[in-house]
């Protein structure tokens, strides 16, 4: 019986210690004896609303000091819009600090999201989508092929002095792009590097026939392009060949 009881005892001990501990780490005391006062965010913070940040980190750090769950409140910074990464630690005595790091758009990819310089697809929310950036369209398991040919079409027209504005593979893996100047490019869905390479390089002759622009280049041809010109323009005095003859 008295060994019994030592154990008892022992157990109710060891509660009366832990039982403290636990409640402080657990939040339900302790949070007004070691709060949370200050809130240091860091990061190049253009397009994150800091009072949106404020509001989401706020009911976290009202656990206290030695209560607040550090991954929960990095999750929910995370899930912010144009949020890539976040860091949320604290500092003894009341500081909670909060790094961001914003998504950097490299492209607009459908209607309503964007794609960021590490290839990952983010919603465009209520922000204003940056000025310049190319447009993509195409199915979301297709983004390091649309980024790979993206690059190497503008390395190609780049000679020319064009860029890309937009590019598109649809459901079947049809490829077609549109150019700077207006041109839209039909390339198909076999080919489409050896095709675009050899209408590159013999673009500038082909416009070189006419004063008008070209408005579009079918390239699903073995041997050659379909050109189309505005409806006003005149016909060149000769169809050009690109390894046969060329249609027009």
């Amino acid at each position: 019986m008295n060994a019994l009881l030592r154990i008892v005892a022992w157990m109710l001990a060891l509660a009366l210690v832990a039982l403290p501990v636990v409640a402080v780490v657990n939040g339900w005391i302790g949070a007004e004896r070691w709060p949370l006062r200050t809130l240091r965010v860091g990061g190049e913070m253009q397009r994150v609303d800091p009072q949106q940040l404020r509001t989401t980190v706020l009911p976290f750090a009202q656990r206290g000091f030695f209560a607040i769950r550090l991954a929960d409140a990095q999750a929910a910074v995370a899930k912010l819009p144009w949020v890539e990464r976040a860091e949320v630690r604290k500092r003894w005595p009341d500081v909670l600090e909060v790094r961001v790091i914003e998504h950097r758009p490299f492209a607009q990819w459908g209607k309503d999201r964007l794609l960021s310089e590490h290839g990952r697809l983010f919603p465009i929310g209520a922000i204003q989508v940056p000025k310049g950036l190319p447009r993509f369209d195409a199915p979301e398991a297709r983004v390091a092929d649309v980024v790979a040919l993206y690059n190497e079409s503008r390395a190609m027209f780049a000679p020319s002095g064009y860029d890309v504005s937009t590019l598109s593979v649809d459901p079947r893996g049809s490829w077609s792009l549109t150019l700077s100047n207006g041109t839209q490019v039909v390339i198909g869905s076999s080919e489409a590097r050896l095709r675009l390479t050899r209408f590159a390089r013999l673009m500038p002759q082909l416009l070189a026939q006419k004063q008008s622009p070209l408005t579009r280049a079918d390239l699903r041809y073995t041997n050659g392009f379909a050109l189309s010109w505005p409806a006003f323009a005149p016909k060149p005095a000769a169809a050009p060949h690109v390894q046969g003859q060329t249609q027009t």
